[in-house]
Formats: structure tokens, sequence, C-alpha cells
């Protein structure tokens, strides 16, 4: 009987998730272990397991054909040399946040581009002043959204973006995106960022994305651009967002990652005018999402049971 083993930490959701597993696949023997112990103990016969495996553990897991993410974006340190080199398909829930993600990102899009933050300013001074917005208006269907990563969030930013009538770049490696957007190469980024008059990021933290938001790039913007960051906070460095908003490189910004979590309460960012912050809740209270998560589980072990080929496998090497 192959073995799955549901690894810690064991919250309500994982626990949930092995006793389903163990009701409606009784083709698999299921196993919670709790503590780092028994997870080397455990991983040692498993052929699938759903969580992240220690350095320590996975020397003994000889048997390993699936490793399941349980995050689109994991934390960092995820992916270490051994489990890059390790036999092991890993795959992830991408795709499973589209529409709750995008929908933040069209919320921050609206707001920005009519100048809600600054109407909101005079709300909280009991004024009525219709000259209180301080930049720009920008109406989306004469705007230019360029999208970094046009994966599943950002396939579905990109359809909403057209329905507004926007013209959507999207940059992503992937060619095979179906998508609205018209697609580049990410080595086309310095030469589009110009065009932009938004720039949404959703693109995972790797080695290759870290830091990819600096100085530099703001400096390519337009000075009436917005940059809205939905994907990972360690693709953006916060000071240098900061001082371009600050020096008028780029209008303002919608954060709800950010390289420093939670973000220092006397960091610039919480007082400018034309930046949007909410603390990394764009899927938080979406209720629909453990179930999206258990369905891809749940595809992916009937495969290992079955010897067919995995959905949403990830490029260890990349991370994504």
């Amino acid at each position: 009987m192959p073995k799955y083993v549901i690894l810690p930490p064991l919250d309500d959701l994982r626990r949930e998730f092995a006793r389903r597993m163990a009701d409606t696949m009784p083709e698999f023997d299921v196993v919670a272990p709790e503590t780092d112990e028994e997870v080397i103990e455990e991983i040692k016969d498993a052929d699938g397991a759903y969580g992240w495996v220690p350095p320590e553990a996975l020397k003994g897991a000889t048997k390993l054909r699936l490793l399941q993410n349980p995050d689109a974006g994991p934390f960092h340190g995820y992916y270490y040399k051994e489990l890059v080199e390790h036999s092991v398909t890993i795959s992830n829930p991408r795709g499973i946040y589209f529409d709750h993600i995008s929908h933040h990102i069209m919320m921050f899009m609206l707001a920005l581009s009519r100048g809600l933050p600054d109407y909101v300013n005079a709300q909280k001074q009991s004024k009525w002043d219709k000259d209180a917005r301080k930049h720009a208006y920008v109406n989306l269907p004469d705007s230019t959204v360029l999208i970094n990563g046009v994966g599943g969030i950002g396939a579905e930013t990109a359809r909403l973006c057209s329905e507004f009538g926007a013209k959507v770049i999207g940059l992503e490696p992937r060619s095979e995106i179906d998508s609205p957007a018209e697609l580049h190469d990410p080595s086309e980024l310095d030469a589009l960022l110009p065009e932009a008059d938004f720039v949404v990021t959703t693109v995972p933290h790797t080695p290759d994305t870290e830091f990819m938001w600096n100085a530099d790039r703001f400096k390519l913007m337009k000075n009436s651009a917005y940059f809205i960051n939905i994907g990972r906070g360690m693709t953006a460095k916060i000071d240098d967002l900061a001082d371009a908003i600050e020096s008028g490189e780029i209008a303002g910004a919608g954060l709800d990652v950010f390289e420093i979590e939670p973000l220092p309460s006397d960091h610039r960012l919480w007082t400018m005018d034309n930046v949007l912050i909410t603390p990394h809740v764009a899927v938080s209270d979406a209720e629909n999402i453990p179930e999206r998560r258990f369905e891809i589980l749940a595809e992916n072990a009937r495969r290992l049971i079955d010897g067919r080929e995995f959905i949403n496998i990830v490029d260890k090497e990349r991370w994504y």
C-alpha cells in the first residue's frame, strides 16, 4: 500500500486534510507525524507528502516521488540544494488564488486611478473638497498595464484589465499561457517599463526575482505610473520604492506584500498620501481556498496511484 505523509506543523487544516485523505482514498496509508523525529521515521517509506521535508528527513526519503507544496510562493528556504537535486517531483497550488488576488489588484488600480486616497484623507478631516485629488486622473481605457508574471493571477488580472479597455502587456517565460495580454519575455522588462501606467508584479520570490524592483527600475517608469506588488515582498526594495514616490519618480503604489513583514510602524510608506497598504491579506479571508488546495492535493495523489503525470509541477531550479 502506498504511503502519504501530511507533514507538520499540524494545524487544523492539515489534520482535516489527513482525515479526508484517509476517508476518501483507502488506497493510501495516510500518516500525520507530530514531531521532527517522527517525520524522519515516517518519510523513509513514503511515496507522497504534503508540506516541507527538512534536510535531515530528506536523507532517508528514498521512495518519495511526490512532494505537494502547500503554497505557490513558499517561505524562503523551502527549496534547498538537496531538495532540488532529489528525484522527487514537487507540485504547488498555483491557480487557486487567481480570482481573489486579481480582485485585490483591481481594488488598488481603481482606487489609485481615481484619486481615492486623497478623497479619503479629505473625508477624515470632514472636508467637502472637490479639489482634494493631488494626482492626475488615469482613465483605464486609455491606460497601459504591465503585468510581471502572467500565471493564474496575472492572466485573470489581464482579463479584467482588458474588460476595462486597457492595453495589457505581459511578461512571462512560458509561451503557452492563455491570456489577452500581449506576451513578452521577461528580458524585455526594462524596455517596456516606460510604456506602463500601472506596473503589476505577481511573481514569486526566487533567486532571479529577489529585489528586481529597485531604484534603477523605478527610474524607468513614468512619473505618473503606479506600482502594485501582490506577489512577494522580497522582490521589491521598500526604501527604494519610498524614495521613488517621495521624489516624484513614480506617482504611488498599492502594496500587499513587503520586504519586511510586518512593515515597520515608522516606515515612510505608511504616511505617504498616494500609497495604499494592506497587510498581506489578499486571500486571507477567502473561504474556498482550502477546498481548492485540497483538490490539487487529491488530484495529484490519484495520479501518484495511477502513474500519471502530476499537475502544477514546479521547476525546482527556479522555485516555481
